[in-house]
């Protein structure tokens, strides 16, 4: 985590200091489970309630002499809590504490980060409302195919973070799980019904079957899923990236007022927000294959996972929040030019409507074999050319003319023919 990053709310969830509460949340909420079903005394509970602390300058000091963080955390606590801290840790490993301790950061970071997904649906889903009928030309493999509307390319974006703050969701439940069970997971010394109670308290679940540790199958798919999402607000990054180049030019990320692009060259607009999206897309990526090999851990547990975890999952919890609110900002403030859009539709006289017109020739009985070859030469003699106009070659082509009216070319040419289901799918995303 580097601060340019780390936006204040999900940076909070990832400092030691906020670690070392939810440890301090677990150890209180085992006790109270403990008082509970009566093995410990609830006065004692009660003192640890009112009288556990701990000094994260002093824990660090402790782990200097001892080298366990958990024992340096509670060496300290028991320093706050006096004779009564007796009753805490009882019957638990360090690895209930902190697998235990971490589920609630990362719920806390899922929460935050499905905040901020709602935001970018939001924002797009306005944008797509702003613009359902702006037409421009679709393109496969970079190059012009047949129009849609950025409404419509919008409506694809939206779909797509749709499914990713369901996955969000499904994340946050895989990882909302706490582990209450001891050394190596059987409970030997102490019992699921403290787990049970624990879990209830903390907003978790009991893991189903642990070992001393909670698999890392649950970690990996948090990452896993962060990861997805990343690259989807780095798809629709590229496409802002490409749609901005200045031979294109049909939108433009916001250029605020005293902003510069250049040290050099006074004239450039860049998209760098769309670009640092890009490239923070691909460091949370590069976590996806850490935490897969985290999953396997030596037996019932090792600690080859902690030191990974201890960067990766701060790392992109905080990368992937601050690319969903860049991206936000991004879209909501997205500069649209429907003059251009028109103008690159129309390029070459409406060769991208070759395929109206190919349909239109085969319905009048023409192989379509033959209707292609007589398309394609037109278009192709239109293309790339200095005033290439290709419904002026297919009005003036003996064949088309042959077989269609001047009112039947006309509607080959039309770009609402194209348009006439977008319905479908404006409905189908209650847009």
């Amino acid at each position: 985590m580097i601060e340019r990053y780390t936006l204040p709310a999900m940076g909070s969830l990832w400092t030691d200091t906020y670690k070392l509460k939810t440890w301090l949340q677990v150890e209180i909420a085992v006790c109270e489970a403990q008082a509970e079903l009566g093995y410990i005394p609830a006065d004692a509970v009660e003192t640890i309630k009112a009288k556990a602390n701990f000094d994260p300058a002093r824990v660090l000091e402790i782990e200097k002499e001892v080298r366990h963080d958990v024992i340096a955390f509670l060496t300290n606590v028991n320093e706050y809590v006096g004779d009564a801290s007796r009753y805490i840790h009882l019957g638990m490993t360090s690895s209930d504490v902190l697998d235990t301790g971490l589920a609630l950061q990362m719920v806390a970071s899922v929460d935050l980060l499905l905040a901020e997904t709602e935001n970018l649906i939001q924002a797009i889903r306005w944008q797509a409302q702003q613009h359902r009928e702006t037409v421009m030309i679709g393109r496969s493999h970079g190059i012009h195919a047949e129009p849609i509307t950025f409404g419509f390319k919008l409506a694809g974006w939206l779909a797509e973070m749709l499914r990713n703050r369901d996955r969000l969701v499904q994340a946050r439940q895989s990882v909302a799980v706490g582990k209450i069970s001891g050394a190596v997971g059987t409970y030997a010394n102490i019992e699921p019904r403290v787990e049970a109670l624990t879990c209830q308290k903390l907003g978790l679940e009991p893991d189903t079957a642990s070992t001393q540790v909670i698999s890392r199958d649950r970690h990996a798919e948090y990452v896993q899923v962060l990861a997805l999402v990343a690259a989807s607000l780095e798809r629709f990054s590229v496409e802002i990236r490409n749609l901005q180049r200045s031979d294109v030019l049909e939108v433009e990320e916001f250029f605020a007022k005293g902003q510069k692009g250049s040290s050099a060259m006074p004239h450039k607009r860049n998209p760098i927000r769309s670009e640092r999206v890009s490239g923070l897309a691909r460091v949370v990526r590069g976590y996806a294959v850490a935490a897969l090999e985290n999953v396997a851990l030596w037996h019932e547990r090792d600690i080859s996972h902690s030191s990974v975890e201890r960067m990766m999952l701060p790392d992109c919890s905080a990368t992937l929040h601050f690319m969903l609110v860049e991206m936000t900002e991004l879209v909501k403030t997205l500069q649209v030019y429907p003059e251009n859009m028109t103008r690159n539709l129309n390029r070459y006289g409406g060769v991208v409507f070759s395929q109206r017109v190919l349909l239109a020739l085969v319905d009048k009985g023409l192989s379509r074999e033959e209707a292609y070859r007589i398309v394609q030469s037109n278009a192709h003699s239109a293309w790339n050319r200095e005033g290439g106009d290709f419904r002026a070659l297919i009005e003036a082509d003996p064949t088309v003319q042959a077989h269609l009216s001047a009112t039947e070319i006309e509607d080959c040419f039309a770009a609402q023919h194209h348009l006439r289901h977008l319905d479908d799918v404006y409905q189908r995303l209650n847009i």
